[in-house]
């Protein structure tokens, strides 16, 4: 199950729908978004690690991240460093987070020339199961083109797996 599809959808040309399942509890799932020690063990695609991560996680709270790639054979993208940070605006624990998600520097001051986006992760019980839909909104068409156009659809394929993985080894 580990390499399973991500349903994406494109809603009124700036909201970008991703669904996905993973074998295992709600509970289990939602604890990978809110500790540092779970994310750093996936999140990110393929090649990447992160070596720095810092959540506060409640409303109004701060998670900054770094991720670095690690892997020789991504060519010029080896040693690349890329930073993000959230700002949490809701948190409805297990079902649901909202953060709204930037472009950062190390100091976690906001790249204004990438764009932010608005970010619910719901997460459905599916009777040890769990559906996690991921909902981001964009501030404009052009914005969700520019995102995609960076491999967002890839890398957030290949992260959602290694979640999946990080999961199995939990079980």
């Amino acid at each position: 199950m580990t390499n399973q599809t991500i349903v994406s959808t494109v809603e009124n040309d700036r909201v970008l729908v991703l669904e996905r399942e993973f074998d295992a509890p709600r509970e289990l799932v939602f604890r990978m978004f809110k500790e540092a020690e779970h994310l750093k063990h996936w999140w990110g695609p393929r090649g990447w690690e992160l070596p720095i991560c810092t959540i506060d996680f409640r409303p109004g709270g701060v998670w900054h991240y770094c991720m670095k790639c690690v892997d020789k054979n991504q060519g010029d993208f080896f040693g690349m460093e890329s930073w993000g940070k959230g700002v949490y605006g809701e948190i409805v624990e297990p079902e649901k987070i909202v953060y709204t998600d930037y472009f950062s520097d190390a100091e976690g001051n906001v790249n204004e020339s990438l764009p932010s986006t608005e970010i619910t992760l719901e997460f459905i019980d599916l009777g040890g199961r769990t559906k996690l839909i991921n909902r981001a909104v964009y501030g404009s068409a052009e914005a969700l083109q520019t995102v995609l156009d960076m491999g967002m659809l890839q890398g957030i394929t290949e992260t959602w797996n290694r979640l999946s993985e990080r999961l199995d080894s939990l079980k």
